[in-house]
């Protein structure tokens, strides 16, 4: 093996530990809480030993900080297509189609970010008063302007957000029930596309842009 290979390998070797020990932490905060999780408990599921966890993450906050960290940058790129975006039914329609299919590909981060604030955010409460206040003045803003250039009805937009968020998480966080629901069954390719399909359609024209 070459010289230049094997830092790559080592690269590779590095991010799929990662990958590994973040997808086991997402599911076991999400069961458990960060109070109810060990280390050990998120090694076992990794199927990696407590060690290298330790190596990549010295302590319990830190892999907690990371999970949330993930979910919620994830939650911010969903909204870079209303930045560019003419008007509410491009920006707003796609904004909502990002977080429902984020809710059905990461469930579990949503529970952690959810089971967090609930409990007053008290590992994550920088994100809220820095981070996600700064995002909520921006996305606040761009609504506004759509409403003054006439293309919505005059709505609250801090309200409007909030009630996106709600809406679109409440398929990850009430996943369950949703399912009990639906006979048991997780919703198929096309119900989520029915479920997308009609929140846009209610939201849409509940703020006058269709």
């Amino acid at each position: 093996m070459s010289e230049q290979a094997r830092p790559l390998r080592r690269v590779e070797i590095r991010q799929q530990n990662e990958t590994l020990i973040l997808q086991a932490a997402e599911k076991v905060f999400a069961e458990a809480g960060f109070g109810g999780a060990t280390m050990q408990l998120i090694a076992d599921v990794a199927g990696l030993p407590k060690a290298n966890l330790h190596y990549y993450f010295p302590t319990k906050e830190d892999l907690y900080r990371r999970v949330v960290q993930n979910i919620f940058e994830i939650w911010l790129h969903a909204a870079d297509s209303m930045d560019n975006a003419p008007g509410p039914v491009e920006g707003i329609g796609a904004y909502i189609e990002a977080k429902m299919e984020i809710s059905r590909r990461h469930p579990d981060g949503s529970k952690v970010w959810a089971s967090e604030v609930m409990h007053g955010a008290p590992v994550i409460q920088d994100y809220l008063e820095t981070t996600l206040r700064d995002w909520t003045t921006g996305r606040a803003a761009l609504i506004q302007r759509w409403i003054d250039e006439g293309k919505m009805a005059p709505v609250n937009p801090e309200h409007l957000l909030y009630m996106l968020w709600a809406t679109t998480q409440h398929y990850a966080d009430f996943g369950h029930q949703i399912e009990t629901l639906n006979a048991g069954q997780p919703l198929t390719e096309a119900q989520w596309r029915a479920a997308k399909d009609s929140v846009k359609s209610m939201i849409l024209r509940g703020i006058g842009a269709l």
